[in-house]
């Protein structure tokens, strides 16, 4: 019953949506003013420019066509100016503050605006990523958009290289690192900037099959997220510790080796999905919370985070697979001083499965030599001996419903046979591996080892006593009702996370409290969310289903439902702890 598309209804009106380039040619022309006319088409980096500008100039005439791709500093320059922060690391760059004016060429950029400028008469068609550069004022603003997952695909694919390099045939992974720190960062302060001016949202998801809504139907949406539950749309990717849990609970195809992630609330990485009568229009889920930092998150995370989405949840199979890779997150102290980030990685394992056998690896053993210990990890790495985790590593039974605290800077990794909810801060891709089990990744080459810098981040002090009585089922009864029971089950004092897990028969009264909730039926077929004064249409979630309760919400409820009625249920609720 896992639902892999779900979305926000917005109109039950098909019609409010165009699809295809012929019907949306017909709807900017009618959108037009009569006599000189700009149509800026500002595009997230990895769209098809080429496409929208050869489907747009066959629709609508225009007498000037100005492409951004054509005013782009040379990838040599360009290089010269980001290098400092991409940096020489194979996986890790600097935060900066780029924008997209800087991958632009002053020399070409004036000359086009003057171009701009001089046109008297008819449609000037302005189309790329930074248009809004060269028409900071046109009279129709479209704004071309992506989903991330999409972007990555491209990537993958070999369809796309990155904004203004010649790197078409570099591997994905670096691909996506200069996504990461430069592209999307830069084309985001864009977004942020002209969501609420744009005239027409541009879905370009399917090559070829482009669908436009009104500006003003795309703000409705978003606004009809922030007040009640909503659901990002998750994706799946396999990996080369991926197990087959997920490919049977959450129904997906058989076409790929294995499952190894499902990213369910990533919002920066999943896409949202707004309803017009059958049809789904898809845009980046990082739209909500730049359109809507403070109602979403509520004022205290966006006075601390600003418009970024804190809490990640997401699922790690190794169900029939094998063991992740052996890491470590950065420290705090490392991460703001090393890559410009303000917070890091601190997470937990929550078990939503586990075979017979499946364990978590977790903490140091007592009285270990660290120097013995790098040094064999070192020279696993230099084509030695396999590493011995097992005599370095605290190996933990793990069963269904177990949660395992991971703050920053200690040793860990799932074992195989365990299916993993992992809720964690949302630094994104800050792990350091120490060791990946002599194995290769899906592209048949190795996976980058980040020793060193691991090196730099363990805690040797938390050992086995430590982490049994810090980090594994800190379960403290908290409240409870006629039908239903809460429990604190994390996180570690270090984290700025907090969890809940609440069993129920019945009825259980929540309260953001003014931040966001992030919740996962970790026992139940099927749920339903409501609101006691209905604000807000009751919302059904399903068996491993992730689902956001925005700020702004305030109180609702969580009941059994379906199938599920009578039988005894249970969510665990992420949050940010106010007082840390």
């Amino acid at each position: 019953m896992y639902d892999k598309q779900p979305y926000v209804s917005v109109s039950p009106d098909s019609g409010d949506c165009s699809q295809g380039w012929k019907e949306i040619g017909a709807v900017l022309r009618k959108s037009v003013p009569g006599g000189r006319c700009v149509v800026c088409v500002e595009c997230y980096p990895g769209v098809f420019e080429k496409e929208i500008r050869d489907q747009l100039a066959s629709l609508l005439h225009p007498t000037l066509i100005l492409s951004t791709a054509e005013l782009l500093l040379s990838p040599a320059k360009l290089n010269k100016r980001v290098d400092p922060v991409l940096t020489d690391d194979p996986v890790f760059g600097m935060l900066n503050g780029i924008e997209i004016r800087d991958y632009l060429d002053t020399g070409k950029l004036d000359p086009a605006r003057k171009k701009l400028e001089q046109a008297e008469k008819g449609i000037v068609l302005v189309v790329g990523t930074g248009a809004i550069e060269v028409a900071p004022h046109p009279d129709l603003l479209v704004y071309a958009d992506l989903a991330r997952w999409e972007i990555q695909k491209r990537q993958r694919r070999g369809e796309i290289g990155n904004l203004g390099a010649d790197n078409l045939d570099e591997s994905p992974s670096q691909k996506y690192k200069r996504g990461f720190f430069l592209d999307w960062r830069a084309a985001d302060r864009v977004k942020q900037k002209l969501l609420p001016r744009i005239d027409f949202l541009l879905d370009t998801n399917v090559p070829e099959q482009p669908k436009l809504i009104s500006g003003d139907a795309m703000r409705k949406g978003l606004r009809s997220a922030i007040d009640r539950p909503v659901r990002v749309v998750p994706f799946f990717d396999p990996g080369p510790w991926g197990g087959h849990w997920m490919e049977e609970v959450c129904d997906l195809p058989t076409d790929v080796p294995n499952y190894a992630w499902c990213f369910d609330c990533v919002p920066e990485e999943n896409s949202l999905l707004l309803g017009f009568g059958e049809v789904r229009v898809e845009i980046p889920s990082i739209d909500l919370v730049l359109a809507h930092p403070r109602e979403l998150l509520g004022n205290f995370i966006y006075e601390r985070f600003g418009a970024e989405f804190p809490i990640r949840f997401d699922l790690l199979d190794t169900v029939g697979g094998g063991n992740l890779s052996l890491q470590v997150h950065p420290l705090t102290k490392y991460v703001r001083e090393r890559f410009g980030l303000a917070y890091t990685q601190d997470e937990s394992y929550y078990l939503l499965d586990a075979e017979d056998g499946a364990c978590v690896y977790l903490g140091l053993k007592e009285g270990i030599d660290p120097r013995a210990m790098l040094n064999d990890l070192k020279a696993a790495q230099n084509d030695g001996p396999d590493f011995d985790a097992d005599h370095y590593v605290n190996k933990w039974p793990a069963k269904k419903h177990d949660h395992f605290l991971i703050p920053a800077g200690t040793v860990h990794c799932s074992g195989q046979g365990s299916m993993v909810l992992e809720i964690s801060a949302t630094p994104y891709i800050f792990t350091f591996k120490l060791w990946d089990w002599g194995r290769m990744g899906l592209d048949g080459r190795p996976r980058p080892i980040h020793l060193e810098r691991g090196a730099e981040n363990i805690q040797w002090d938390r050992t086995t006593e430590w982490v049994k009585d810090s980090l594994i089922n800190r379960v403290e009864e908290m409240a409870a009702g006629d039908s239903w029971q809460e429990e604190r089950t994390g996180l570690h004092e270090l984290e700025f996370i907090e969890t809940r897990r609440h069993w129920f028969t019945g009825a259980v009264p929540h309260e953001t409290n003014g931040t966001v909730n992030v919740l996962n039926l970790i026992e139940g077929e099927e749920a339903i969310v409501e609101s006691p004064t209905g604000a807000f249409e009751p919302f059904i979630v399903h068996y491993a289903e992730t689902f956001i309760v925005p700020a702004q919400v305030g109180s609702y409820t969580i009941r059994p439902h379906g199938a599920a009625q009578g039988k005894r249920c249970a969510t665990i609720k992420a949050f940010v702890r106010e007082d840390d």
